[in-house]
């Protein structure tokens, strides 16, 4: 796979505060420039903006392998250690999950592990990794 730019998604959290906690201290994204009304977070290499403002609206939820998958969602695809890792550090949290960690289309073309939370203000988030990353857009 190619290098590809970062990208930038900027997003409404109620309290930063809490947003720090769980982007810097649970996730691991080291927080950048910040005001009193945003912070940035590295989020894996993308830039991601936390931006003070009421609790978003609640979600839309697709049936997915039998899950209810949170509509809108943001998220990262990260290596497979990476993903397992960090699939463990949220269990181990005691984070809650919208979808717990699974993998899903196991043995096949574009094998992948996925996880569903939320953060503190309700914006869900999906982190996924490929067995084989340049399955990424294999159809």
């Amino acid at each position: 796979m190619t290098e590809r730019p970062p990208f930038h998604y900027a997003f409404v959290v109620d309290d930063l505060q809490a947003a720090r906690r769980f982007y810097a201290d649970l996730l691991g994204c080291r927080p950048g420039r910040s005001s009193p009304e945003w912070i940035d977070f590295d989020f894996y290499g993308h830039q991601i903006v936390a931006h003070l403002g009421p609790r978003p609206a609640p979600l839309a939820h697709n049936p997915v392998d039998s899950h209810e998958v949170p509509v809108p969602h943001f998220g990262v695809v990260l290596e497979w250690q990476t993903w397992t890792e960090l699939a463990e550090k949220l269990q181990n949290s005691g984070i809650k999950f919208a979808i717990k960690p699974y993998i899903r289309f196991q043995g096949q073309t574009g094998e992948q592990g996925t996880m569903f939370f939320f953060d503190p203000a309700g914006n869900a988030i999906e982190i996924k990794a490929f067995k084989n990353i340049d399955n990424l857009f294999a159809v």
